[in-house]
């Protein structure tokens, strides 16, 4: 090991959130303590994520043990990633260490990463030695032992969640004075500007633009191009002649969120707000208009990610729909809003429910993988407690004519390990933002009710 690399030290949640963490540290060394490959050894059992990529990471080392033919452990393998893996080739790689005299074997996990890094440290007294590890607990106790460690940060999408792309901008008042020769023209009852880009105007496809006050107007960006952007001008779902199966938006941002949802060229719609700013129901009611009244797509099909807020249920009995059931609360309770059981007495909500129901189908994450949606109008709920590995898993499914919405609120996080610049969502909306049959739209007031409203500002 030269003195100008670094040395990283991998812990297991590492390796088994990103099975190509190996491969990601240009041309540092890697080590791989051997409590690491023990823990490896025990998740590699099952059909869920962490089992596969437990079971993808025992791969790759094999993968690079026999390209050494079982030559040069001491002095290293080369760490050049598989050709399987779409990953920029660099010249200079580094090396993956292993940790060849085991300790004691006793004490924790954790308390053995620790002193195989610590001996590693004083072995190597030139080197910078590092631990990369997504546990809070392990960085604080390596730091206790003047141990450097950071977290795993390969797959964050974003600095700061800060910066998140909101997916509407407001217009300066003197808009229309910037853009004095502004081209306009009608089409199929809808309204289209072509303009000329100034400086400043580094807007997105799909981007809602809006204009305050008297003058008020609201735009969504159609194209755009090095010199012009068309525009066109959005619908008013706030009035009752334009509701969507009888919901209308009820601020600026959920109208947004109405037009984008109802437009066939967009396939992709991610839609973050906190609790109560109407995802779920505008998602829903978008996709019951144009599965029953407008026939575009077959049916709905809603899935989410099966976290628990608190203690774990155990075992469900039943279909994977039965099951998928407690979790889809949120589901039921706005079917309840959009099915007007006010009209008709029960045997008519009966009906209209039972109606509903077949045209909604719950589906589980976990079995996902190798299906195709063809015509599909694909809820996905609570996206927050997804990794970008499973968000490339569910968006990937989609077949022709399939449209698929993200919902999520990226202050109720549950998943382990997943912060709000590395959650699933945020690196849809971060990646997707240039894409022309995309839109984002952050919500930002609660419609809930006045004490709902309250409580998340007051508690």
């Amino acid at each position: 090991m030269t003195a100008s690399k670094r040395i990283y030290a991998l812990d297991t949640n590492v390796l088994l959130h990103d099975p190509t963490a190996l491969f990601r540290f240009e041309e540092h060394d890697i080590f791989i303590p051997m409590t690491v490959l023990e823990e490896l050894d025990e998740k590699k059992k099952g059909g869920s994520e962490v089992s596969r990529n437990g079971r993808q990471v025992s791969r790759f080392l094999n993968e690079l043990i026999e390209r050494g033919n079982g030559q040069g452990i001491e002095q290293g393998l080369a760490l050049v990633s598989p050709q399987g893996l779409n990953l920029k080739r660099r010249a200079d790689v580094g090396r993956l260490y292993f940790q060849e005299r085991t300790g004691n074997g006793q004490g924790k996990a954790d308390n053995q990463i620790l002193a195989a890094v610590i001996e590693l440290r004083d072995e190597h007294p030139e080197c910078a030695v590092i631990l990369v590890t997504k546990d809070i607990n392990l960085r604080i106790k390596a730091k206790i032992y003047g141990i450097h460690a950071e977290d795993y940060e390969n797959d964050r999408a974003l600095d700061d969640f800060a910066l998140l792309y909101t997916g509407s901008t407001e217009l300066p008042e003197d808009f229309w004075d910037r853009h004095p020769e502004v081209e306009s023209w009608s089409e199929r009852g809808r309204t289209f500007y072509r303009l000329e880009r100034h400086a400043g105007e580094d807007w997105h496809p799909n981007q809602c633009l809006f204009l305050p006050g008297e003058n008020a107007v609201e735009l969504r960006v159609l194209a755009l191009d090095a010199t012009h952007a068309t525009l066109v001008l959005l619908d008013d779902h706030s009035h009752a002649n334009h509701a969507v199966w009888g919901i209308t938006a009820r601020n600026r941002e959920q109208n947004f969120a109405l037009n984008v949802l109802m437009d066939p060229d967009v396939d992709f719609v991610t839609l973050l707000g906190t609790a109560g700013t109407g995802k779920t129901l505008l998602a829903l009611a978008a996709g019951l208009a144009q599965v029953m009244d407008m026939q575009r797509y077959r049916e709905i099909i809603m899935t989410r990610a099966t976290v628990s807020v608190g203690e774990d249920i155990g075992f469900l009995p039943g279909t994977e729909e039965e099951k998928m059931t407690p979790w889809m609360g949120a589901l039921t309770d706005n079917l309840e809003v959009l099915a007007h059981p006010e009209e008709g007495g029960s045997w008519a909500r009966a009906a209209t429910n039972d109606l509903l129901a077949s045209r909604i189908k719950i589906r589980s994450l976990n079995f996902m993988r190798g299906r195709t949606f063809l015509s599909r109008y694909l809820i996905i709920d609570e996206a927050q407690n997804l990794t970008s590995k499973q968000m490339k898993t569910l968006i990937t499914r989609a077949g022709p004519g399939t449209k698929i919405v993200c919902l999520g609120n990226v202050e109720q996080i549950d998943t382990p390990y997943l912060t709000e610049t590395t959650s699933g969502l945020t690196y849809a909306i971060d990646r997707f933002k240039d894409w022309e049959h995309s839109a984002h739209i952050t919500l930002r007031r609660g419609e809930r009710s006045r004490l709902a409203d309250f409580a998340s500002e007051a508690l």
